[in-house]
């Protein structure tokens, strides 16, 4: 019997050496080892958010789905397989488009690697349906996540659903990680637990404070977790795996990029109860952040700063232009999303549910994202084919040969005979 092509006896050890220590592995049936060795697999072909893989693995299935992809490697009969099932997959070119860019990342070497690096490191897969999956992921509908690997404690992950995100500004200042400090220590202390993306400045305050409190933190992270990313905060990271988790939704070996940081943004809103945003910039990535929260409907707070301080601008952006509320101290943050022995004070104005108005002007320069993806995949030491650049950045090549062309006309790129590369002017 095999999986994909592959023999069972490879692939059941690696499978189970990554399920939770509260289930039963022997007890996994054929079906269900192959449905988290594709959705496993799928981490690493699809890019997080790509709504088009999203809609397949729930009409077929992520084993059935991946087996059509790579025996067909055509959409046709994905499309089929879709109008069999009553679902409609939009328009003929999305398929088409998804289906070449998925194509070049199909890798069996590739896929049992990435495996055998996460039973190194001790994480463990999480898929739908487990009992640690957090609920919060499933407002994300075809934007959900394939699976998620996990490092730490997994109980932490029951934390999710009273936990309250703290995110911010890389470049803080002393007025923002002291109120970040107090926030979160405060919030531990009422019973939260301390979601956050373990990046500089904000984030790593709020982490810091958390495990300080001895509370419980979960750091969402936009790389593979067998290289910590920032490389500064590996010791943090590994404190934080002690006592909560680590969490990412891209296999282990992969690199964190601009394009996945912007993607992990909604699964820190998306698993939190609320999502307060401690000191920004005009265009701060957390105001990625706080525009999921917004849409996904989640109370979102901003902390107000100096209205001389370029620091706080996102966090002044955000109370006049998104549904946001003024917090300025840890019980205030509370009554965004108070738990079950504390009654709520207030509720957020306006309608929650309603998307955010601003949006950065790379976003509406790059809607898809693909420029960002493009670049992400350049290097500016040495040159990159076409083949490859598609692998990285997961975009069909025709779409990236086009992609370049234009990137080449605005002088962000240069071709080479063996390739291309990303000019220094550019900045990440």
């Amino acid at each position: 019997m095999t999986f994909l092509g592959i023999a069972e006896a490879v692939v059941a050890p690696l499978v189970r050496a990554l399920v939770d220590d509260g289930q039963d592995r022997d007890g996994l049936d054929r079906a269900g080892l192959g449905e988290r060795f594709a959705r496993a697999c799928w981490t690493g072909i699809a890019e997080p958010g790509d709504r088009m893989a999203g809609l397949l693995l729930r009409a077929l299935g992520a084993e059935q789905a991946l087996g059509l992809l790579i025996d067909a490697r055509d959409a046709e009969p994905i499309a089929a397989a879709l109008a069999e099932v009553g679902v409609d997959a939009g328009e003929p070119d999305e398929l088409v488009a998804a289906v070449a860019r998925w194509t070049p990342r199909i890798s069996t070497p590739e896929a049992l690697r990435s495996l055998r690096q996460a039973a190194r490191f001790g994480a463990r897969l999480i898929v739908p349906g487990d009992d640690a999956w957090p609920a919060g992921f499933d407002d994300l509908g075809e934007y959900a996540p394939f699976a998620v690997w996990v490092r730490g404690r997994l109980e932490a992950l029951s934390q999710l659903d009273r936990s309250i995100a703290l995110v911010g500004a890389r470049a803080a200042t002393g007025y923002g990680e002291h109120v970040t400090v107090e926030a979160s220590s405060g919030l531990v202390d009422r019973g939260y637990a301390i979601v956050s993306g373990a990046a500089y400045g904000i984030d790593g305050a709020a982490h810091r404070a958390a495990l300080a409190s001895r509370g419980t933190t979960i750091a969402f992270l936009a790389g593979g977790l067998d290289r910590f990313y920032p490389s500064g905060h590996e010791a943090l990271l590994t404190r934080i795996i002690e006592t909560g988790a680590a969490v990412s939704e891209v296999p282990c070996g992969t690199a964190p990029t601009k394009w996945r940081f912007l993607q992990r943004n909604r699964l820190i809103a998306a698993a939190s109860r609320a999502v307060v945003v401690v000191e920004a910039g005009w265009r701060s990535g957390s105001l990625n952040t706080a525009g999921h929260a917004a849409a996904l409907g989640r109370p979102l707070g901003a902390v107000p700063g100096p209205v001389t301080s370029s620091a706080s601008a996102g966090c002044h952006r955000m109370l006049r232009e998104f549904p946001a509320v003024c917090v300025t101290n840890a019980d205030e943050m509370a009554e965004l999303a108070p738990l079950e022995d504390r009654p709520m004070v207030f509720e957020a104005d306006g309608d929650a549910g309603t998307s955010h108005r601003a949006t950065s002007t790379a976003a509406a320069q790059d809607p898809g994202g693909i420029r960002i993806r493009l670049l992400d995949a350049l290097s500016e030491r040495g040159p990159r084919s076409v083949d490859r650049i598609a692998a990285l950045s997961g975009l069909a090549i025709d779409r990236v040969r086009a992609e370049l062309g234009l990137l080449d006309l605005d002088g962000l790129v240069r071709a080479h005979p063996t390739g291309w590369t990303r000019l220094a002017t550019h900045s990440r």
